[in-house]
């Protein structure tokens, strides 16, 4: 299995959201080309700024390895991820991380800052990027001018 059926798993995430009314971004978690953590924004139904899809993955990932350490995880997400999210990443020891669309104004993996490459942290991650990129960026637009019609 490729990058891009791994996207399309986190795509099926990012979906999963888009139907629930959160911002459609979705997470994937790979240890040994399968999948062992999902994940799907849940902010607005937990009221948790903290429940976004890589934190929901990680926590997934955690669970089924039964460690805090995911030195040979591999994450796909479909947006890059956040600052806070980048950080959790890094602490987690991911080994790579792999999303399609940049976040302009979030993102934590070289965006507005690169948290996940940062030489004074001890743990440096593999980034990819643009795998899917178009199906991420027009499930967004979607979602948003969604959001726009319904307030005008």
């Amino acid at each position: 299995m490729d990058d891009a059926f791994f996207m399309k798993e986190a795509l099926k995430e990012a979906q999963k959201a888009y139907e629930e009314n959160e911002v459609p971004i979705g997470a994937v978690a790979v240890f040994k080309n399968q999948i062992i953590g999902r994940g799907h924004n849940q902010t607005e139904r937990l009221q948790d700024p903290t429940a976004h899809a890589e934190m929901l993955a990680i926590t997934a990932a955690a669970n089924a390895l039964n460690s805090w350490r995911l030195k040979d995880v591999a994450i796909y997400c479909t947006v890059e991820p956040c600052v806070m999210c980048a950080g959790a990443l890094v602490l987690a020891r991911v080994k790579r991380i792999i999303f399609a669309a940049r976040d302009e104004k979030f993102g934590g993996c070289g965006s507005v800052l690169n948290v996940v490459n940062e030489d004074q942290l001890n743990h440096q991650i593999e980034v990819s990027e643009g795998i899917l990129k178009e199906q991420s960026i027009s499930l967004l637009k979607s979602f948003f001018e969604k959001k726009r019609e319904k307030k005008s």
